[in-house]
């Protein structure tokens, strides 16, 4: 096996490396890699470590390092192993040749696969964040929103919110590893992305026209849409406002006619959970972030 590092990946290894994540979740039927690190296997994408791992010519093994890591000072990992090309030591190697970097790491195991945890226990890695991912199928027993007084939704409009979103963004996830660091930019690039709608971005604005709320809602297939994110300004929090922000967005992908919704929360998070199961939501999977 050959292994090789690289800061930024060409055209060619790039389309290389989307190859060996498709066929690998088409096998395991969840994505192995998280969509922050799809975004940036684009040339000229900044912030990253890629390991390659070809064998006779072939990538069988990949692995990303976020080298800005997350707000508590970890490099964030996650790799991927050619289904062709499994059990064949592809993921030890990928996991000794990221054991000795300076910065303390972690490492993402997406859907739970049984693979990852064995090489995880093989390696000493613990289990210290677990994502669930939720699921309800999208029918007429959806209840339908009530907005606290004074409030009233529109849709985001590109080019005059941004800076208004992560701002409430970040009042809302002051304390999240990931979501805490959005940017404007960050935001202006999903912008570009083919499965960004406008209409499926829904804002809450009170009397003052000042953004208290949003929610983020995202269409994966013609039948599978997600909430994306919902955010809601600490100071407008305990009136309702998320649960009927979080409704008016599951409508709208319910009368776009998709016909199940997903999301992600944090296993630990019981008040979003609680929310959450009221609502109809089930568990589907999870998500498992490990570290020495």
């Amino acid at each position: 096996m050959e292994l090789s590092w690289f800061e930024e990946l060409s055209p060619e290894q790039a389309g290389e490396v989307s190859g060996l994540l498709g066929a690998a979740q088409a096998v395991d039927g969840v994505a192995p890699v998280g969509e922050a690190v799809v975004l940036r296997l684009h040339p000229g994408a900044r912030g990253s470590n890629h390991l390659l791992v070809h064998d006779g010519g072939a990538l069988v093994g990949y692995l990303h390092v976020d080298v800005f890591g997350d707000a508590d000072g970890n490099e964030v990992a996650e790799l991927a192993v050619h289904p062709d090309h499994r059990r064949r030591g592809v993921g030890t190697a990928l996991v000794e040749a990221v054991a000795d970097r300076p910065k303390p790491l972690r490492v993402w195991s997406h859907g739970g696969h049984p693979g990852a945890e064995a090489l995880a226990a093989k390696f000493d890695y613990r289990k210290v964040r677990e994502l669930l991912r939720l699921r309800r199928l999208l029918d007429a027993d959806l209840p339908e929103p009530v907005l606290p007084d004074g409030v009233t939704l529109r849709t985001f409009v590109p080019g005059r919110d941004e800076a208004a979103v992560v701002y409430v963004n970040h009042r809302a996830f002051s304390w999240h590893p990931e979501q805490s660091a959005m940017s404007i930019e960050d935001v202006r690039q999903k912008e570009e992305q083919p499965w960004f709608d406008p209409a499926g971005f829904l804002l809450a604005i009170d009397r003052d026209e000042r953004l208290i709320a949003f929610h983020w809602t995202k269409a994966h297939t013609a039948e599978l849409g997600e909430v994306y994110v919902v955010g809601v300004d600490p100071d407008a929090q305990g009136g309702g406002l998320g649960k009927a922000i979080t409704l008016a967005g599951l409508a709208h992908l319910r009368d776009a006619g998709l016909k199940q919704v997903m999301l992600y929360v944090e296993a630990d998070n019981g008040a979003a959970l609680s929310v959450y199961n009221r609502l109809g939501f089930t568990r589907w999977d999870a998500d498992v972030q490990y570290a020495r």
